[in-house]
């Protein structure tokens, strides 16, 4: 993520920010220009300050104060980029539900602010019905019992409204033994599902995936009792980001792909802040770091490893000094880097041909 600043005041402003907090300027992401803007006010529509551009209209969901986005000049949905993948929302006339839909959407956009950076194919149900990225949002139902679960299906991800309470997310982080469970988490994790879908499956990669993460063909189902009846296996950190890494192929996929958006994203805040790892003791070089690259366009993932592992131990050391969990509990082994490398080449691919549009 990026620093942003108001170009009105120039305070730095946080990616979730209306308003600058200084000068209470109105403020915007743009996403085609992937960046914060001051904004004015022209007729129906809002301007950046000093911008002579057709004028553009704040998402829909801004009523809702849950999308500080402005919408593409050719848009005729009303809803930003990332707004416009939206199926169902929760009851927002129930002030509990609405809440929790404000803290999904942080998390949703935070994800979408990465995969428009790297310019990833999103595609709408409106696009491609059958396959098209969608998220409904959906509260579980005390009138029949009925328990929301998250998860994707052929490009639908359900997001459970249950997992912004955060007595409740923590129960169940403790009941399933997980390190790490976050809204923004569980956005990365299902996008990588559709992203298995569309780089990999339609992406003619399959055989070089089924060479780093296994045979995808293995049945889901059995794979998914055997996980819960037996867990993982004892040496499980030598392969695997997570033990739930390990249930199937395609959670591995899912999970390593998370952690690489967790990497990059991260790497670039630091960065942004212009932080430096440089410890203080004898022999302390190969936990020494400086951020001096820009992690999304990083060449290979030994640059992005290498920055990350000195930064997260400081982090955690930080983390521990205030009595709190570490920041990434986690252990990138050499078999999860060469995991990690290839994400980072299916991104890279997509960049590369990206650039190559319009060329002759």
């Amino acid at each position: 993520m990026k620093l942003f600043v108001c170009q009105d005041c120039g305070n730095v402003l946080y990616f979730e920010n209306r308003a600058c907090e200084r000068c209470g300027h109105r403020v915007a992401f743009l996403p085609e220009q992937e960046t914060m803007s001051a904004v004015e006010p022209d007729g129906e529509g809002w301007k950046t300050l000093g911008d002579k551009s057709e004028s553009r209209m704040l998402c829909r969901n801004a009523e809702y104060d849950a999308c500080n986005w402005l919408t593409d000049v050719s848009d005729v949905t009303g809803f930003c980029r990332a707004c416009r993948h939206n199926g169902i929302v929760p009851d927002l006339s129930d002030p509990a539900q609405l809440a929790g839909w404000r803290e999904l959407e942080v998390a949703k956009h935070r994800l979408f602010y990465s995969l428009i950076r790297w310019k990833l194919p999103l595609q709408t149900r409106q696009d491609d019905p059958e396959h098209g990225l969608i998220f409904n949002f959906l509260a579980d139902d005390p009138s029949t019992g009925q328990k929301i679960m998250t998860g994707h299906d052929n490009g639908l991800i359900t997001i459970a409204l249950t997992e912004t309470d955060t007595i409740e997310r923590e129960r169940r982080r403790l009941e399933m033994g997980e390190p790490y469970r976050t809204l923004l988490g569980h956005f990365r994790h299902e996008v990588g599902h559709y992203f298995w879908d569309v780089l990999v499956r339609d992406g003619g990669k399959l055989e070089e995936c089924r060479a780093v993460f296994g045979d995808d063909t293995v049945d889901y189902g059995q794979a998914l009792q055997r996980h819960y009846a037996e867990g993982a296996p004892p040496d499980w950190q030598q392969n695997f980001v997570s033990a739930y890494a390990t249930m199937h192929p395609w959670e591995d996929f899912a999970e390593t792909w998370a952690h690489y958006l967790h990497i990059v994203d991260t790497l670039e805040m630091a960065g942004e802040f212009g932080m430096e790892v440089r410890p203080r003791v004898d022999h302390g070089g190969e936990l020494t770091a400086r951020i001096r690259f820009n992690p999304y366009e990083a060449k290979g993932v030994e640059a992005l490893v290498n920055a990350w592992l000195p930064f997260t131990f400081a982090m955690n050391s930080v983390n521990r000094a205030m009595g709190l969990r570490d920041l990434y509990p986690f252990i990138l082994s050499p078999a999860v880097v060469a995991k990690l490398g290839f994400i980072h080449s299916l991104v890279r691919d997509v960049a590369k041909d990206k650039t190559k549009v319009g060329r002759p």
